[in-house]
């Protein structure tokens, strides 16, 4: 019976983040500059979407309200991080583009 409780048991990521796939275009301020864009489109979807709204019972009180924009900030850099929903991508293009021109 396979060991449930070791890190190997768990499944590989499907996509790898932007990050490990290119590294040097990290140093890119082009692509930093599409990626913090995506972030901020995130963290507007996610806003949007109800994450970081205090709860009726238990909440975290003043506090929870307060901080929940850092908190919706963090996880919007993240997914912008992993790969995004693809914006970044496509905005580092078209300012690629411009750029040339």
């Amino acid at each position: 019976m396979p060991d449930t409780h070791s890190l190997s048991a768990l499944p590989l990521p499907l996509r790898q983040p932007q990050a490990a796939i290119l590294p040097a275009a990290q140093k890119d301020p082009l692509r930093q500059a599409a990626q913090d864009l995506e972030a901020s489109f995130l963290a507007e979807m996610l806003k949007s979407a109800g994450l970081g709204k205090a709860r009726e019972s238990f909440g975290g009180g003043a506090g929870e309200d307060q901080f929940s924009t850092f908190m919706i900030r963090a996880q919007a850099d993240e997914m912008a991080k992993a790969g995004g929903i693809g914006l970044a991508e496509s905005l580092y293009h078209a300012l690629k583009e411009r750029q040339n021109d």
